[in-house]
């Protein structure tokens, strides 16, 4: 009867530490950009959270991938093929899982930038927005010396304190008749930086996937050569 092969045995075993890293660091990323709270937030009625489905998914696979490279770890050393089983099985989830959270990342982040200059237009003038509205973009206009949200300080009737641009050599400064003022608008960062995030998440995503499809194959090779033994 056929041995195992350490090889393999040994193999399947750095290779389910290195997934349970990829666990940790998927998890950390995703949560990161989940509870990003600086520039990208909700502005009105246009909440930023309603982009995030695949970064959802991304979190609870991040930490189901920990468990499940722990399972494998354990299921190479003492070669158990009920662990390797169910390390195949989940993974197998897992890889389906994440395919899904790629394709909504791709499919949402066509639509975001329509999306929210749709919205966005509807908010302009700013100046005749509730005082609730005003004071979340205004904030949002301060900490990323930005203005207004799609035509800069031209969407206010008049432009607050927090579109003057302070830094008088800064190329981000542009003039008008009634002073300097930051020359990019704060609907276009927004953008930028939810397009920068999907990319990372559907990176993740599919980077993974591939060093998934390995494992599969590499557990399923130990599982049948333990069942020989």
């Amino acid at each position: 009867m056929a041995g195992v092969s350490k090889c393999i045995k040994y193999s399947m075993f750095f290779f389910n530490f290195l997934f349970w890293l990829s666990g940790t660091v998927i998890l950390a990323v995703s949560i990161w950009i989940r509870a990003s709270n600086g520039s990208v937030k909700q502005i009105g009625t246009v909440s930023v959270a309603e982009f995030y489905p695949a970064i959802n998914l991304l979190i609870a696979v991040g930490a189901i991938i920990m468990v499940f490279g722990f399972l494998g770890c354990c299921g190479a050393i003492k070669e158990s093929r009920c662990m390797l089983l169910l390390f195949f099985i989940g993974l197998l989830l897992i890889l389906a899982i994440q395919i899904t959270a790629g394709i909504l990342g791709a499919v949402y982040k066509s639509q975001i930038e329509e999306t929210l200059m749709k919205r966005y237009k509807e908010m302009i003038p700013i100046s005749d927005q509730v005082e609730s509205v005003k004071q979340q973009i205004e904030e949002i206009q301060k900490e990323n010396k930005c203005c207004g949200l799609l035509n800069g300080y031209r969407d206010w009737t008049s432009f607050p304190t927090s579109c003057v641009c302070d830094d008088k050599d800064s190329v981000s400064c542009m003039t008008t008749p009634n002073g300097l003022v930051w020359a990019k608008s704060c609907g276009t960062m927004l953008i930028d930086i939810l397009k920068d995030h999907l990319v990372i998440v559907v990176g993740i995503a599919l980077g993974l996937a591939v060093v998934e499809v390995f494992g599969l194959i590499l557990s399923m090779t130990l599982y049948c050569q333990i069942k020989n033994k």
